[in-house]
């Protein structure tokens, strides 16, 4: 893809400087925030150079931070970086705070445009890169499911082939990590996709209840019973049963449960008729199923018959990027022109998340109705900010990033100047010039 910049600035003079700084992309000019708006919509370029002080506010910010929302909208992923005057930092970190990825003090000097411009172009780079690797391995054959994880990656194609079986699956998993996603995919790939997918969960239903909603009741079997119920077995008849919380069913009623997969019938409560049903049975739970089995707790053998095939789910806090990846779908999905700010991704790559997706998902949701401009921050999420011992100055991080860049490139390409110029992108004379002002000797560095 070729690399488009568009220069955003009134000054013709500026202008016409600017593009003679820059050789290394397409340029595109404007002089105001609707030339720009035209610019955007049609070449989408990947980086911006932005003017704060456009028409028809010059003397003000006004403008430019209405151009940089518009930009955000637009083009979330573009890269901004804010030109503005020697005198007006302030301004500069307020729009950074507001998505710029970057800013740049007047007068030009060409080479450290260039080098800015350089970076903000590697940067969209990567995670364009990042953005594609992500749809790949979040293509997943399974509905609902969204991951980047090669271990989730795994468990899909494990899924793929317990389907087509009639085998009892036991799907392990903490709370929240998606475990009824998982046995409606394995019932849409089964043979029986076209009977029912009837779900229960066994930890909601009162225990004198839990009996007649599973397996029915007759007319006058109990007090309130005035006409006969069919119970969500019988129900699920040529489908798949799913026991959602099977930890947490009463050890009366799994005696009856085992027997009914043992001989595939049963009778409903207060009838003397056999009732034989043909259903696959899947069931979950969040509880250590080993442990409930050595406190007397759980069936041993109730366990065995329900676990021809078990599956685990891990949590999110072991699925790597996933919490970041899930956090951008779920805001892209519940408001698309919101995004998340450094600090709301940081935070939520930190966070431990007890409650899994289905936590990551109820803090999005919360965020996109309640956050009051368009970066989420982790205070929407109602998540602490990490705490980071990183310069909060922005030169000097700029500047300790820059030398960290040449280290990496100088060790990669083993100390080969030419070679370390082509990795920065920059010239050879410039690379010199980094190396004195940084006090790196290329042929010592490693």
């Amino acid at each position: 893809m070729k690399r488009s910049l568009l220069i955003i600035e009134d000054d013709p003079g500026l202008q016409k400087q600017m593009r003679w700084c820059i050789d290394n992309a397409e340029l595109s000019t404007a002089g105001s925030c609707r030339e720009a708006e035209a610019v955007l919509r049609k070449l989408e370029p990947q980086v911006v150079t932005l003017d704060l002080g456009l028409p028809p506010d010059p003397g003000g910010t006004s403008a430019g931070f209405a151009c940089l929302e518009l930009i955000g909208k637009l083009l979330p992923n573009t890269k901004v970086i804010v030109i503005t005057g020697q005198e007006d930092r302030e301004h500069a970190l307020k729009a950074v705070a507001a998505g710029a990825y970057d800013y740049y003090n007047k007068p030009i000097d060409s080479e450290t445009l260039r080098f800015v411009v350089e970076r903000a172009f590697r940067l969209w780079e990567i995670e364009s890169d990042n953005r594609r690797l992500h749809e790949d391995l979040s293509s997943t054959p399974l509905e609902g499911l969204v991951t980047g994880h090669a271990g989730m990656y795994a468990l899909c194609q494990q899924v793929e082939k317990v389907a087509p079986t009639d085998a009892t699956i036991t799907i392990l998993g903490e709370t929240g990590t998606g475990k009824e996603i998982i046995a409606r995919n394995i019932h849409q790939l089964s043979n029986r996709s076209g009977g029912a997918f009837i779900a229960i969960n066994c930890a909601a239903i009162p225990e004198n209840l839990l009996e007649s909603e599973l397996f029915g009741h007759e007319k006058g079997a109990f007090t309130g019973a005035v006409t006969r119920k069919i119970g969500r077995i019988e129900a699920a008849g040529g489908g798949t049963l799913f026991l959602d919380e099977i930890g947490d069913m009463p050890l009366s009623l799994q005696a009856k449960i085992l027997r009914f997969l043992q001989e595939r019938n049963f009778e409903r409560v207060g009838g003397n008729s056999l009732i034989t049903v043909d259903v696959r049975v899947i069931c979950a739970t969040h509880h250590p199923i080993d442990q409930q089995i050595a406190e007397g707790e759980f069936r041993e053998d109730l366990f065995y018959r329900l676990s021809e095939i078990v599956l685990t789910l891990p949590p999110l806090r072991d699925r790597g990027s996933d919490s970041v990846l899930l956090a951008k779908y779920f805001l892209n999905r519940a408001n698309p022109s919101l995004r998340l700010s450094r600090e709301a991704l940081a935070a939520i790559e930190n966070h431990t998340w007890s409650g899994n997706v289905r936590e990551l998902e109820n803090r999005i949701k919360r965020a996109s109705i309640l956050s009051e401009s368009s970066l989420v921050t982790p205070q929407d999420l109602e998540l602490d900010t990490p705490i980071d011992d990183a310069p909060l100055n922005l030169k000097t991080v700029r500047q300790n990033a820059e030398r960290e860049a040449i280290l990496r490139a100088l060790h990669r390409s083993e100390n080969n100047v030419s070679q370390t110029a082509r990795l920065l992108g920059v010239s050879r004379p410039t690379l010199y010039n980094l190396f004195k002002k940084y006090h790196i000797d290329a042929e010592t560095s490693h």
